[in-house]
């Protein structure tokens, strides 16, 4: 097992100007480990680390570095250098470059690719973000149907090198239109004179490059595919989503809805690296918004001052009873939002899923009742504690219902179901929470002392 570098050693032998030591500690790390010791560095001394390495290397490293870390390489490094990289790197990372560049950089770029390969980067990056076809490579193998397994086996070797899987290859017609898969295995296991046409899959899992980037990650997932070959709306090929990318591309949506959830806006950089003005930026708008939304809640707790000024208890259960909601709120947004994004649950699905809901919600209203009417009768006595328990056991329910709803709103008008977030069902269902608590305690209390 090769030890890690520790970014103090690296940093000793940087001050020393030892660049043949650094070289000789860098070739066995894996890219990744490597890019995270450029990652924290000034851009002139990552540059100066990266030029230790040979040039496909170099790539490779690059390929795993923050777009943040990666412009600011780019600038660091000379024309020529920057376009070895550039032409060594993974098509669709090296297109994903090219969006992020000024319009000068990107054609400095361009005259170090082939043809092909620069037609190939316009290509990818024409695709939309959030779609398949930005986060699909071009790297794949592709197959007529009357070859041979002997001839399609050479083809592959001689492809091997510049592609990035070749553990399945596409097989298409004159047009190259998908017509069907086959494994290298199969092609190594076969008699060598049998056609391709003649052993492969015909029906082929396959994508449209339009399509949302998640249902790619979707897909590969649930048929535990290496790869999933997408292709245009007249079914020809157009490139592949490996299943690292699937992982990234699931990590990375995973990441959205978690602060989506939590109203944060989006952050380009790691957030140990993000400038505070990006951090405040990405925070600010929800929690204003949100200030002015509790202002219900304020306004529900004044319309019945007199009556909880002549029944103070009250007041001790109000925290305990609105943060409740929230919670069981939140848990059924969380609980909604993530079956959305996987498909485990469809619009279709809503009306089931609420009446279920409002079971599980009555029932976990009941048992939290139980619980806190206990204090309720030792505080205040047994109407304080009944006007609790029942504003329990109907806060719970509703704030479930809130939770659960939202996600599927927010899908019928075509927004994303992460953006129920929980600081906005928390406010919705303290302001509902209030009235309930204060609404059936003015029907006892307040009824009583008229």
């Amino acid at each position: 097992m090769v030890r890690r570098v520790e970014a103090e050693t690296l940093r000793l032998l940087l001050d020393r100007g030892d660049a043949a030591a650094i070289a000789t500690m860098l070739r066995p790390q894996h890219p990744t480990d490597i890019a995270s010791l450029l990652a924290p560095l000034p851009a002139a001394e990552a540059a100066h680390l990266l030029r230790l390495l040979p040039e496909r290397r170099q790539a490779e490293v690059f390929g795993y570095l923050e777009p943040t870390t990666q412009l600011a390489l780019a600038r660091a490094l000379d024309r020529r250098e920057m376009g070895g990289i550039f032409a060594a790197m993974h098509p669709d990372e090296r297109a994903d470059l090219f969006k992020r560049l000024p319009p000068a950089e990107r054609e400095a770029l361009l005259p170090g690719l082939a043809h092909a390969e620069r037609e190939d980067v316009r290509r990818l990056a024409a695709y939309p973000e959030g779609t398949v076809g930005a986060a699909m490579t071009s790297d794949y193998v592709a197959l007529p149907p009357d070859i041979a397994a002997r001839e399609a086996i050479e083809v592959m070797r001689r492809e091997a090198p510049s592609r990035e899987s070749i553990y399945d290859a596409y097989v298409v017609d004159a047009e190259r239109r998908l017509i069907g898969v086959v494994s290298l295995r199969d092609l190594m296991l076969v008699e060598p004179q049998v056609r391709v046409v003649d052993m492969m899959v015909p029906d082929v899992v396959r994508v449209e490059a339009d399509a949302p980037r998640e249902e790619a990650a979707r897909l590969v997932a649930r048929y535990d595919l290496g790869a999933l070959p997408v292709t245009d709306a007249q079914g020809r090929m157009v490139g592949i989503v490996t299943a690292d990318d699937a992982m990234d591309i699931q990590a990375e949506e995973a990441t959205l809805d978690f602060r989506k959830q939590a109203s944060v806006g989006p952050i380009a950089v790691n957030v140990l690296r993000a400038p505070l003005w990006m951090l405040y930026r990405a925070r600010v708008l929800w929690l204003v918004i949100l200030v002015f939304g509790n202002i219900f809640s304020g306004a529900g707790i004044a319309a019945f001052e007199d009556m909880i000024a002549a029944n103070v208890a009250l007041v001790f259960f109000l925290p305990l009873l609105i943060d409740s909601g929230g919670n069981a709120g939140s848990q059924a947004a969380t609980l909604m939002v993530r079956a959305l994004a996987t498909g485990d649950v469809r619009m279709r699905d809503y009306g089931k899923l609420i009446g279920r809901e409002a079971v599980v919600a009555g029932l976990l209203g009941l048992t939290m009742a139980l619980a806190v009417s206990v204090i309720g009768v030792v505080r205040a006595g047994p109407e304080v504690a009944a006007v609790v328990a029942a504003s329990m056991v109907l806060i719970v329910i509703v704030g479930s219902t809130i939770g659960m709803s939202l996600p599927f709103l927010l899908s019928r008008f075509g927004r994303d179901p992460a953006t129920a977030s929980a600081p906005l069902i928390t406010s919705i269902a303290d302001a509902a929470g209030v009235l309930i608590y204060f609404g059936l305690a003015f029907y006892v209390f307040g009824f009583a002392a008229e």
